[in-house]
């Protein structure tokens, strides 16, 4: 199980997924450079952007050694990156998770939301989240639209706690590719229309219809893409739709994962998976 996560969460979204999946399942979820307990390099360091953070995924699976396919679970930005590298390497991918997440380029007449545009293209914008967190303070309010506790919000905040440990909140943001002259817009382009490559695998979209960023057009491309995948519309979630979802979508996608597991099983001894 590869599970990703996007900005400005870390590992610590799928802390209740891999608590349900850890005893059958090894879980491998990583913190993107400059994000949760992972290191937070200065820009002369890292360039903080999307052709790193393939790389960076790349790297750690080589290391990693692994065998059999993987299960890839995205939320995010963790979306385009996992799906940049799994476009390369689909023979390595089992089946996908997909959670309010995009891997092509902007959907056609879709505008980027006032609040992202602040923090993607003015200095006032990079001020706010640099200086008092806005990003990730903001995103533990209206990310929800489920009550959640005191302590689950201070969790997507701790990693954050200072001007330098929030530099990665700030470039994801920054580096979102919207034109062919934003680096990483090559990358976006070539994933979206690789996407096919993964069309045989079975899929699973849990959507939170009330996310104000990745919202119905983003959903619909999807489906285009993938329209064998089996959908579960959340239309009471937002976009942290792992907590809205509750122990009821983690239970959906655990259920999605055994279900394919004993079909692989199935199909290798010769049996009828409808069956088994």
């Amino acid at each position: 199980m590869l599970m990703l996560h996007g900005n400005p969460t870390w590992s610590f979204y799928y802390r209740n997924l891999v608590t349900a999946l850890r005893d059958r399942y090894r879980c491998i979820v990583p913190d993107h450079i400059g994000c949760g307990l992972s290191d937070k390099p200065p820009d002369d360091v890292y360039d903080y952007q999307l052709h790193s953070r393939i790389e960076d995924l790349d790297s750690l699976l080589s290391h990693l050694g692994l065998e059999q396919p993987l299960t890839l679970v995205v939320h995010d930005w963790g979306g385009m990156i996992g799906f940049a590298w799994a476009v390369r390497n689909p023979q390595r991918i089992a089946r996908t998770v997909i959670l309010n997440t995009a891997a092509f380029p902007q959907p056609a007449g879709k505008k980027m939301p006032a609040a992202l545009s602040l923090v993607r293209d003015t200095a006032l914008g990079a001020f706010l989240v640099r200086r008092f967190n806005a990003f990730s303070a903001i995103a533990a309010r209206v990310a929800f639209k489920k009550p959640v506790s005191r302590e689950v919000r201070q969790g997507y905040t701790l990693p954050y706690d200072s001007p330098a440990n929030r530099i990665a909140t700030l470039r994801f943001v920054q580096d979102i590719p919207l034109d062919a002259g934003d680096p990483g817009f090559d990358i976006v382009l070539n994933t979206g229309e690789h996407l096919h490559l993964l069309a045989d695998k079975p899929c699973l979209i849990a959507w939170g219809e009330k996310d104000f960023v990745f919202d119905a057009p983003f959903l619909n491309t999807w489906l285009r893409h993938y329209p064998h995948a089996v959908v579960h519309r959340h239309p009471d979630c937002g976009h942290y739709i792992l907590e809205d979802g509750g122990p009821e979508l983690i239970d959906t996608i655990v259920d999605f994962i055994e279900i394919r597991e004993d079909s692989n099983h199935g199909q290798a001894s010769g049996n009828n998976p409808e069956q088994g």
